[in-house]
């Protein structure tokens, strides 16, 4: 109980606790992104129910790495070399996660190129055969990909668990309040989905070079998915005004 005193009393705290939070809101939009298009897949009774399972799931997920932080820090100590180069278990699972990216967004590019009725919405990922188990169970692999790096990146900035465990409660909490609105979004916007699965491609990639020990400063990439979100924001206004043009001259 002193312990957590001498935390809320001490300010260098405090500036770590909301320096970790924005971190850790910044990097769930990877996340969000993904659980939105993921759960967007399935029946519309059931996404609501997919996206609290998965993000409650990951939030115990979460926590329970943080339990085992000590393990999770020697994740960072080469097991193996190649051509000289060493390979940790963390730069294992970083470029496993990055080809789950690519090869999930690749699949869902093609899957909306491919020829559709005309009835139906080419954009729209309505892809068969998926249940909530397997869409949480996605969710959940990569989110144990992006916990691994995020707990590693949180011990560098405090070495404080309850700081890291009132970081990863708060950053959870919004996620669960925006899943669904960002998915809503999505699903509403058809042409918004081929712009999040090239974000997903290019999360994948990153993922892949900096387990190659290629570091991409995080600062680049969101800025490069922010500038194509507000291009993609200004045509959708376009496309909007001009519809209403079209119907004020009829």
């Amino acid at each position: 109980m002193e312990y957590l005193q001498t935390l809320a009393t001490d300010p260098a705290a405090w500036i770590a606790l909301v320096t970790l939070i924005v971190m850790e809101v910044v990097l769930g939009i990877d996340n969000l992104i993904f659980i939105s298009i993921l759960t967007n897949k399935l029946p519309e009774k059931n996404r609501a129910r997919a996206r609290r399972l998965g993000i409650g799931a990951a939030l115990v997920m979460r926590l329970a790495l943080l339990g085992t932080i000590a393990i999770i820090v020697r994740l960072t100590d080469p097991v193996f070399e190649v051509f000289g180069k060493g390979f940790s278990w963390r730069d294992l699972i970083l470029i496993a996660g990055g080809l789950f990216l690519v090869w999930k967004a690749t699949k869902e590019i093609h899957h909306s190129m491919d020829a559709a009725p005309a009835d139906s919405d080419v954009f729209t990922p309505k892809g068969p055969g998926l249940t909530t188990a397997a869409a949480i169970g996605q969710i959940l692999l990569l989110d144990l990909v992006f916990s691994i790096d995020s707990i590693i990146t949180a011990v560098g900035m405090t070495e404080h668990v309850p700081i890291m465990v009132i970081a990863v409660l708060v950053t959870v909490a919004v996620m669960l309040f925006a899943a669904t609105p960002l998915a809503n979004f999505i699903n509403a916007n058809p042409t918004i989905v081929m712009l999040a699965l090239g974000f997903l491609l290019l999360i994948g990639t990153t993922l892949i070079a900096e387990g190659f020990g290629a570091h991409i400063p995080k600062g680049y990439i969101y800025a490069a998915m922010a500038f194509s979100a507000v291009v993609e924001m200004l045509n959708m206004l376009s496309r909007r005004a001009k519809r209403r043009k079209e119907a004020g001259g009829k």
